[in-house]
Formats: C-alpha cells, sequence, structure tokens
C-alpha cells in the first residue's frame, strides 16, 4: 500500500489529485471545529468534559461526523444525510418501476438517481437539523451536564431557523466536497470523507483508554487494545477479500466468417455481499425506542424497561438484538441488491453458461444457493465484528463506537482497500510497459 502511494507521488497527474484531495480533506477537518452561530461553546465544551466519551444514542452519528455533532459545528451533521439518502434510494429502486428503470439506462439514469439523492438528502439535513436544534435547545443533547440546558441561550425563532439553514448547508457544502473528490480527486469521495471522520476519533479514543488504565499506568490497556485492533484489521481484510468465483463459459458464435465468444470468466460473489449496511441499520433500528423513552417525559414502566434493555449497549437483550438484526439485514439487502434471475437471464441472452448448469431457471436457483450459503457466514461474521466493542473492549474503558470496533472498524478497511485498488488501477494505465520495450 505504501509502495502504491510513493509511485503515485512519481507520477505528476495523479500527485495532484493526491494534493488536491488532502486540501479538500484539510478543509473538511477545518469546518468541522467552527461552531455555528447562537451556540455557547464554552457551555459546549464543558458537557463534552462531563460526558467523557458516553455520548450515548448520538455516539453513531457524532462518529460519523468526526466528532463535529457534539460540538454542534457548521459539519454537525456530516456525511450522514448523504448515507441516509443513497440508502432509501438503492431501497425504492427496487419497490419503484421508474427508478428501476433509470437505473438499467446506463450514466444518464445514474446521474438521474444521483439528482434525486441530493434533493433527499437536502431534506433529510432539514429534519436532522432541527432534531439536533430541539434536542439542544431541551438539553436532551448532553443527559448529565448542569450546563446543558445553556447551550442555546438564545432560543428564538429566527435563531433557530438560522441554526438549521446553516446546517444544512453544511451538509451541502461537505456533499460538495465529497463530489469534488470524485470528480477531481482520487475518487470515492464520500467514502474517503466518511474515512477521515471516523480516523479522526483514533488519537482521542486510544489516549483516553491509555488514561483510564491502571496497569504500567495504563500502557497495558493501550497495548493490549493495539494488538486486537490489529488482529481485527487483519480478519476485515482476509474476509473482506474472500469471494466465491462461479466460473462462466461463454459459447461460440458464428457471425458470417467469423467466430466470436468462447471464452471463460467468473462470477464473483463476495462472502460480505452486504457490506457495512446491515450493521448501520440494525443501528438505526435500535436507537428508535431508546430515542422515543429519551424525548417522553416522566417514569413510566415501558421507559425505564427500554433504558435498561435497550439503550445500553451491554445489556443482554440488546446484544441479542443487535445480533439477529445483522444477520436479518444482511439477508435482506443482499436478496435486493443481488438479483439471481436477472443475472441468469443475461448470461442467457449472451450465450453464457456455467458449467454442469443449463441456462435459465437453473442457473438462477444454483446462484441462489450459493449466494444464500455464503451469506450465513457472512452476516455471523458481520455480528461478530460489530459486538467485539461491547464484549472485548469494555474492560478497557472503550464505547460502543470506539475505532478499532463495529461499524468504524469495518469502514476503514473497507474505504482503504478500494481506495489502494483505485490508485494501483490508474497507476497500471499511466505505467503499463506492454510487451514491448
Amino acid at each position: 500500500m505504501l509502495t502504491a502511494f510513493a509511485r503515485a507521488f512519481k507520477t505528476p497527474d495523479l500527485r495532484k489529485k493526491l494534493l488536491f484531495t488532502l486540501g479538500i480533506i484539510v478543509v473538511y477537518r477545518v469546518g468541522t471545529h467552527i461552531p455555528i452561530p447562537g451556540v455557547d461553546y464554552q457551555n459546549v465544551q464543558t458537557c463534552i468534559d462531563v460526558a467523557k466519551g458516553n455520548q450515548g444514542l448520538f455516539g453513531l452519528v457524532n462518529m460519523f461526523s468526526g466528532g463535529a455533532l457534539l460540538q454542534i459545528t457548521i459539519f454537525a451533521l456530516g456525511i450522514m444525510p448523504y448515507i441516509t439518502a443513497s440508502i432509501i434510494l438503492q431501497l425504492l429502486t427496487v419497490v419503484i418501476p421508474r427508478l428501476e428503470a433509470l437505473k438499467k439506462e446506463g450514466q444518464a439514469g445514474t446521474a438521474k438517481i444521483t439528482q434525486y439523492t441530493r434533493y433527499l438528502t437536502v431534506a433529510l439535513a432539514i429534519l436532522q437539523g432541527t432534531g439536533l436544534v430541539a434536542t439542544a435547545r431541551s438539553g436532551a443533547l448532553f443527559s448529565g451536564c448542569p450546563v446543558a440546558g445553556q447551550i442555546v441561550p438564545d432560543q428564538s425563532i429566527f435563531v433557530t431557523v438560522t441554526m438549521v439553514i446553516v446546517m444544512t448547508a453544511g451538509t451541502a457544502v461537505v456533499m460538495w466536497l465529497g463530489e469534488l473528490i470524485t470528480d477531481r480527486g482520487i475518487g470515492n469521495g464520500m467514502s474517503i470523507l466518511m474515512f477521515i471522520s471516523i480516523a479522526a476519533t483514533f488519537p482521542s479514543a486510544l489516549w483516553a483508554i491509555k488514561q483510564q488504565g491502571s496497569l504500567a499506568d495504563g500502557w497495558i490497556e493501550f497495548g493490549t487494545v493495539i494488538l486486537v485492533g490489529l488482529f481485527m484489521v487483519g480478519l476485515v481484510v482476509f474476509v473482506e477479500q474472500a469471494q466465491r468465483r462461479i466460473p462462466v463459459q461463454y459459447a461460440k458464435r458464428m457471425i458470417g466468417r467469423r467466430a466470436y465468444g468462447g471464452t471463460s470468466t467468473y462470477i464473483p460473489l463476495k462472502v460480505n455481499q452486504a457490506g457495512i449496511i446491515p450493521v448501520i441499520f440494525a443501528s438505526s433500528l435500535l436507537y428508535i425506542p431508546a430515542l422515543i423513552a429519551q424525548f417522553s417525559g416522566g417514569s413510566s414502566g415501558w421507559k425505564t424497561w427500554i433504558e435498561q434493555n435497550l439503550a445500553l449497549p451491554d445489556a443482554p437483550l440488546h446484544i441479542v438484538l443487535y445480533f439477529f438484526l445483522i444477520i436479518f439485514f444482511a439477508f435482506f439487502y443482499v436478496a435486493i441488491s443481488f438479483n439471481p434471475e436477472e443475472v441468469a437471464d443475461n448470461m442467457k441472452k449472451y450465450g453464457g453458461f456455467i458449467p454442469g448448469i443449463r441456462a435459465g431457471r437453473p442457473t438462477a436457483e444454483y446462484l441462489s444457493y450459493v449466494l444464500n450459503r455464503i451469506t450465513w457466514p457472512g452476516s455471523l461474521y458481520l455480528g461478530l465484528i460489530a459486538l467485539v466493542p461491547t464484549t472485548a473492549l469494555a474492560g478497557f474503558g472503550a464505547n460502543q463506537n470506539f475505532p478499532f470496533g463495529g461499524t468504524s472498524i469495518l469502514i476503514i478497511v473497507g474505504v482503504g482497500l478500494e481506495t489502494v485498488k483505485q490508485i494501483e488501477s490508474q497507476l497500471q494505465q499511466r505505467n503499463y510497459e506492454g510487451f514491448l520495450r
């Protein structure tokens, strides 16, 4: 990986793309530290110090925003509205025929779906920004902080609307920065911004582990967490690269006096075909009842039960539900993102077949059988990785959103592998020697 980056910096046009990407990253990180108007910055810092890493329900969104959410900055919402909008559009593509037709139109249809994603992102940013401002005004953003109700001193309508507009504009700027990286940088812009947001929490989280440790002034816990993190990175890389290759043979066809086809290829089916989506879905679904309980007044029995069994990440019921929801959403997402019948029809149309399997419906049934078989270990792997912070790192003072656990490690490794592949492919295009030297 380091060799690929070193070779990229020696190539002039790739060096410009890398430097441009680094510049955008600097702008993004600066924006995550600029508070929005109407917020008392000193009270926010006081509440963050009181929380001491216990971020509650907002920990996942705060991780995706690089710590900007709890600091209530102009990029407080981060990339989450765009991620949510992309997932919603991808799910609606299966349900709405118009979107499915646009997806099949190629580049023009993709551009139209991207435009719809932008509109939905702005709408979600307005909704989430309004919820964040209301939460900050009520003091529920930092439960247990004595000055939580004074984060927004002026609670007039004008100040509230201004805060929502600024956060919505910040989300639009983040979306624009990601598209700039995709067009003029090294590509994969939104994922890179997500990668940077999560990686920005590494130093503070690791240092918190060291400060809370008691063995050898915290260095034993610090080293143990580093070793566990490296092991998890190796495990995630191994599984993310694992795939089942189904061989496909194309028959020869005579067109005029020429023979076409007769080639062999394969269909790569990844073990983790769903990626990080099931973990995000499961986390979001479990946050809903806890969020409702947090905003409801009083101390009713159902609220107490939710706070004790669903809101706490180390509660047994929370762990069990989280694990089974990840498995369910893994199968659900694979079912809507990979259509065996469509793949079988395309193979039949172009004269392709799987050796030993008849074309058409038998091929679709075989692909469904293989996909279900490899989705089981992939879903179990996602569930176990997501539960590592709760089960293995809780004794070292790490919370559920620790960078070496669950959602964050999957995103970091996945984006890192994809970025390295893109750089290597661009290097191969520019430095291809061919068979003549």
